[in-house]
């Protein structure tokens, strides 16, 4: 049984993994795959961790095969997965509202490499990994969190010691060595079969394989919630903590996530709605003007002049409701 590392960060990533891998010895025996955060957004991850790393850092390519003493960096808006010893990229549907994501990189490497997977969360905010790593633990994988206490944000770590079952919790500095006795630990043990459906049904929601129905009628019930991504009906992830939820379309979410996703589409929609009263509001004091300037209709220019000031107390109440603010909760 081969081993592999799954590392997952996502705000303050960047510099947290550059001091990771500046660390690893040139000799270093394991693969290592990344996710970072970084949307659709031109990223030059591998590059600059090459600048202090011993190893070869790249972004990886669909179907290569995965080498040992490699590192291997999500690209930008593409998902990261592992099977059959080789990469597989995918722009299928984002899960947290973001791709890549850390949770399909996780999951796939409970299904390809069980034991052998040891999956890393490093700092960033919200909850994505967690449910990762609880898939990991569950093929008998091994669980790793960095020290919340270093994180430049902290909620993905605290949500993944809150849900899932951690083995070390260690700062950035103990983790190349932890990396390596993990390496050079043996493996002739029997591997651990992953017992529950719900890991393939994901996988395969995430790669957009099979009857998407079906694979949601095996692992969840439907809510009255709509999707943000696709608005498709969201169906909650049975018996999953923290609470989780996909659509048909494949979208992935906890509570938190899908919490930020909709404040984002409200956001969007008070700003189109604002747009949409100015333009009427500014177009009304246009039609009012021209109707005072020919002088034969005054009682009309009035009504038009109050149209005008209603819209503009419309737009004031919505500019108000677009300054209020989340609750701490929310945002950590």
């Amino acid at each position: 049984m081969q081993r592999i590392i799954v590392i997952g960060a996502a705000a303050g990533g960047g510099q947290a993994l550059m001091q990771l891998m500046a660390a690893l010895p040139a000799d270093f025996p394991l693969p290592v795959l990344v996710v970072l955060h970084v949307g659709p957004h031109p990223s030059l991850l591998p590059t600059l961790l090459s600048r202090t790393c011993r190893l070869p850092v790249v972004h990886a390519v669909h179907g290569e095969a995965i080498e040992s003493g490699n590192i291997y960096v999500a690209p930008p808006d593409h998902h990261l997965l592992v099977e059959d010893g080789r990469t597989v990229l995918t722009r299928g549907p984002k899960e947290h509202h973001t791709r890549p994501a850390v949770d399909p990189l996780f999951r796939s490497a409970a299904l390809a490499y069980g034991r052998g997977a040891i999956g890393v969360v490093l700092t960033g905010q919200f909850d994505d990994g967690t449910s990762g790593l609880q898939a990991i633990k569950r093929a008998g994988g091994t669980t790793v969190v960095q020290d919340p206490g270093e994180a430049f944000v902290s909620s993905m770590l605290e949500s993944a010691l809150q849900h899932a079952e951690i083995d070390h919790c260690v700062s950035l500095a103990l983790m190349p060595a932890l990396f390596a006795s993990l390496a050079s630990q043996d493996m002739a043990a029997p591997d651990i079969t992953v017992s529950e459906a719900n890991l393939d049904h994901e996988h395969e929601l995430s790669l957009r394989r099979g009857n998407a129905l079906e694979h949601l009628r095996a692992i969840a019930k439907p809510t009255t919630f709509a999707c943000p991504d696709c608005h498709g009906g969201l169906w909650e992830i049975l018996d999953s903590r923290p609470q989780r939820y996909r659509c048909h379309t494949g979208h992935a979410f906890t509570l938190r996530t899908l919490e930020q996703a909709m404040s984002e589409g409200a956001d969007d929609a008070i700003q189109n709605a604002l747009r949409a009263l100015q333009e009427k509001r500014l177009l009304l004091e246009h039609m009012a003007e021209a109707e005072r300037a020919d002088g034969s209709n005054a009682a009309a220019a009035a009504a038009i002049e109050a149209a005008a000031k209603r819209l503009k107390r419309q737009a004031e109440v919505l500019q108000e409701l677009d300054q209020d603010t989340y609750p701490p909760a929310l945002q950590a």
